[in-house]
This record gives structure tokens, C-alpha cells and sequence, in this order.
């Protein structure tokens, strides 16, 4: 019985690495398809597209940082990334990148190269200054300085706030704490 239990669990977990990093690699075709529905889930594109786009239209830069086995990315994926208003603003204000931390493919970005140590892509290291923790959402100014780093899960009453407060750009002239008092929350 152990063993059916065991080989089980094995099945899941590796059915579920390979989605998620099915997910993480977003294809030109999928960012097409999924810019037909933008109302209907967040238009999650690809390093290399993100910086291709920025070239043309700069925006701030929206990094949903996961792993395969994060049981809160998993959550944070089906109950905050399904919400109408955080799909329509992240969508509206930003460009979205799903980043696999575990994926094995380098990557390339702003003229450097990121391999993988140990489990870890490098590129996830460096993003998140070595504080390994998942989810993880990396919000960017639209020239990728400045990112703004928020570990944890992010349900939508919470992540409401944050998105506006960055997204507005009200965190260049109004403090957090000064801004929390008075930030509503309108997408549940």
C-alpha cells in the first residue's frame, strides 16, 4: 500500500513540475492566444519577449517568481491570478512574466547570462538577492530598476493595494504606511 501511496504522490509531483514549467516558458503563440482573452487571464509573456517589448512600448514589469512544487504559487496562480480586477490592472499596467526558479534553461537578460546552480536559476538568485522564498512578485520600474521585492502568498485584497500603490506610482511621492490608511479594496 505504501508503495501504490508513494508512486502516486511521484506521479502528481512530476505531472505538476511539468506543467508548471510548461507554463514558465511562454511561447509567441501563447502570448498571442492569451492577448485575444486579456480580460479573461493575464497576458504572462517571456524574459526575451518582455525585453522586446520594452524596446517599443516601456512599462513597469510584473514577476510572478515560482517553483513547480510552491503550494502557495499553486494557490496564488487559481485565487489571485483569476481575479477580474487583478487580471484587467496587471494586464492595463504592466508586463506580466511567470519565472520558474528551478528552470533548467539559461537565460538571457540585459546583456548577461544566467545558468542554473544547484537547483536554482541563477537569473531567480539575482532577482531575488539570494532571499529564496516562493511566490515571490517583483515588481520593476519601466527601465527594470528599482524592483521592489514581495515574498509570500498575495491574496487579492492584498496584492489590490500594492499593484495600485506601485502602478500609480504613488510610492515616488506618498510613504506605505501613509498610503495603506487610505487604499480601498474593490476587486473581491
Amino acid at each position: 500500500m505504501k508503495k501504490i501511496i508513494l508512486a502516486s504522490l511521484a506521479i502528481v509531483a512530476f505531472t505538476s513540475i511539468a506543467q508548471a514549467q510548461k507554463a514558465g516558458k511562454a511561447s509567441p503563440k501563447k502570448a498571442v492566444a492569451s492577448a485575444a482573452v486579456s480580460d479573461k487571464e493575464i497576458n504572462w509573456i517571456s524574459l526575451d519577449q518582455l525585453q522586446e517589448k520594452m524596446k517599443k512600448e516601456p512599462r513597469k514589469v510584473y514577476i510572478d517568481v515560482y517553483t513547480g512544487w510552491c503550494g502557495w504559487c499553486k494557490v496564488m496562480d487559481k485565487k489571485t491570478f483569476t481575479n477580474p480586477g487583478v487580471i484587467n490592472y496587471i494586464n492595463k499596467k504592466f508586463y506580466a512574466v511567470k519565472f520558474d526558479a528551478e528552470q533548467t534553461d539559461s537565460v538571457h537578460f540585459m546583456g548577461s547570462h544566467y545558468g542554473t546552480e544547484g537547483r536554482t536559476n541563477q537569473f531567480a538568485i539575482q532577482l531575488l538577492r539570494g532571499q529564496m522564498s516562493y511566490p515571490t512578485t517583483v515588481i520593476m520600474e519601466e527601465n527594470f530598476q528599482n524592483p521592489q521585492i514581495i515574498p509570500g502568498y498575495q491574496d487579492v485584497k492584498t496584492i489590490e493595494p500594492i499593484l495600485k500603490y506601485l502602478g500609480e506610482n504613488l510610492h515616488k511621492t506618498t510613504p506605505w504606511e501613509e498610503y495603506q490608511k487610505t487604499a480601498k479594496v474593490t476587486w473581491e
